[in-house]
């Protein structure tokens, strides 16, 4: 018989879930500008919430385009071989959904953000974007929390 989760566990789950969303509806918002509210509704809708942070889901969603210009000036010196409006759209999202964790979710360690972030990149990207994620966002987090990263070397 499968040990039931702890409390941590299962908001560990719903974060995930969370972010797993938040991609797609960042993904879709910046391919078909629909309004922001819109996308939200279709996903409470579309998709069962009772296994989902809501409220995590509903803070990248509009934060990360709130702080689209703060987000794509810490991406954008990181990019060596484009620019950031050649990043494909799923990798864009995922980077700007993690750049906003790094930067305004203080509570939550950078080795979380990048490592859910390449997990979404592996689900949902092209063959290799997940070594391209990683990359970019190991380079975000030295910049963005030089102390945190330090302390774990």
């Amino acid at each position: 018989m499968a040990k039931p989760l702890s409390d941590q566990q299962i908001m560990i789950a719903k974060r995930r879930k969370a972010r797993h969303y938040a991609m797609q509806a960042l993904y879709q918002w910046k391919m078909s500008h629909s309004s922001l509210n819109k996308i939200e509704a279709e996903f409470r809708t579309d998709n069962d919430f009772t296994k989902v942070d809501s409220e995590y889901f509903a803070e990248l969603v509009h934060q990360v385009p709130a702080e689209l210009d703060v987000i794509d000036a810490a991406i954008a010196p990181e990019l060596i071989d484009r620019a950031i409006e050649e990043v494909n759209p799923v990798e864009l999202a995922l980077l700007r959904m993690s750049v906003y964790e790094l930067k305004a979710r203080l509570d939550v360690p950078y080795k979380v953000v990048i490592n859910e972030a390449v997990a979404l990149a592996k689900k949902f990207g092209a063959e290799d974007s997940h070594k391209f994620v990683n990359a970019v966002l190991d380079k975000v987090a030295n910049n963005l929390r030089a102390a945190e990263v330090a302390a774990e070397k």
